[in-house]
């Protein structure tokens, strides 16, 4: 899970929703990927053991598809370890093999360092590989270098089939830093995941500001257990980062509501210390949602849900935005947008009101965009 998609969720929602291919598939042995990949939309096409090896390469699994789909002209090759790939870039790359009649394209992005190669001679040396050290570039005056980023790379059957996938009449895309992300080894992760939550590819849905969070109390906003004192009160416990989460979703506009579907008096106490509207021993909380939504006049492309288990589901499935713990049922899994990395009470609820004020903070930005390019226009 990176952002709460999973990885290679990612690539393929941007794959199809480029609009560019006949046809969008994985290439996978991984029971597990091939699940994920066909609830995203995708085709599966089921490695063989001989290209499932360690050092099997992406050229060997790409041979052995098209020996299977002579349908097949030009092979896209996607990259599930870059998670910033926009559909745009996957149009444009198409372009130059279509209408400048490239054999192959691959993605690249410009950097501007300074290489060194390492000289072993008796002792250790190194010489510039890329500069003259008496007379360096300043960075503003140097166009610096294109180097592959690992995005994706296209190219005709023909070429593949000779055991290559780049050559012939080369075309490279360059794309921005900020979509340039590649996740080689662990260190990666946390920098793309704050990557793609910047400048990923959510869909091609308008996005709209989120008015109106549900969230369930038991097993998201509390981890769910119940405590007994001596005289039989109950105690529960949550994190003072989720109570601070919500206040800071409350400043932005949004409201806040808290469910249950058991009465207890310190869920009383906790929506009254978050000021928050609550709704106890709800039977059906699809229809306190409903009710809800329809009094404040929402949409529900500005409703965000957070719910932890099967009563929850249906709730999850029609919010636009919807949330669930590390830690929630396996009922909830497959309905759901965001999968956090925090479980119920530790967390949870404050990493879903940051998400729901990037996508907030997207929605203000894509308007005014919107809005200066009509003024451009006119």
């Amino acid at each position: 899970m990176l952002a709460g998609v999973p990885l290679i969720g990612w690539v393929i929602r941007a794959a199809l929703d480029s609009g560019v291919f006949d046809s969008v598939w994985v290439s996978t042995d991984h029971t597990k990927i091939a699940e994920v990949a066909e609830e995203f939309g995708a085709q599966v096409h089921r490695r063989s053991p001989k290209v499932s090896k360690d050092s099997s390469s992406s050229l060997d699994a790409i041979q052995e598809f098209l020996r299977l789909h002579k349908e097949v002209d030009i092979i896209g090759n996607i990259q599930a370890t870059s998670p910033c790939l926009h559909p745009n870039h996957l149009q444009d790359a198409t372009r130059k093999i279509r209408e400048d009649s490239c054999d192959s394209v691959f993605s690249v992005v410009r950097h501007h360092h300074f290489r060194w190669q390492e000289v072993k001679t008796g002792g250790v040396n190194i010489k510039p590989l890329n500069l003259d050290p008496a007379n360096r570039p300043r960075r503003q005056v140097w166009d610096g270098e294109l180097c592959e980023n690992g995005s994706f790379y296209f190219a005709t059957r023909e070429l593949i089939e000779k055991g290559y996938l780049q050559g012939g009449k080369m075309a490279y895309y360059e794309m921005l830093p900020e979509f340039s992300v590649d996740i080689d080894i662990d260190i990666d992760w946390p920098v793309a995941e704050q990557r793609v939550l910047r400048f990923g590819y959510f869909g091609k849905d308008q996005l709209e500001k989120v008015k109106l969070l549900v969230c369930n109390i038991d097993g998201c906003l509390t981890d769910g257990q119940v405590y007994l004192s001596a005289g039989g009160e109950e105690l529960v416990s949550w994190n003072i980062r989720d109570t601070a989460g919500i206040s800071m979703v409350q400043e932005q506009g949004v409201e806040v509501c808290l469910i249950s579907s058991r009465d207890c008096h310190i869920h009383k106490v906790l929506a009254k210390k978050t000021d928050c509207q609550l709704e106890q021993n709800a039977a059906n909380k699809m229809e306190v949602l409903e009710l809800w939504k329809n009094k404040k006049k929402l949409s529900w492309e500005q409703v965000a849900y957070m719910g932890n288990d099967e009563s929850d589901v249906e709730c999850l499935k029609k919010a636009e935005v919807s949330g669930i713990p590390h830690n929630a049922s396996s009922d909830t899994v497959k309905a759901v947008g965001y999968t956090c990395r925090n479980s119920a009470g530790r967390g949870a609820v404050c990493e879903f009101t940051d998400y729901i004020l990037l996508l907030s903070e997207q929605a203000r930005a894509k308007s005014q965009q919107k809005k200066t390019l009509k003024s451009v226009c006119s």
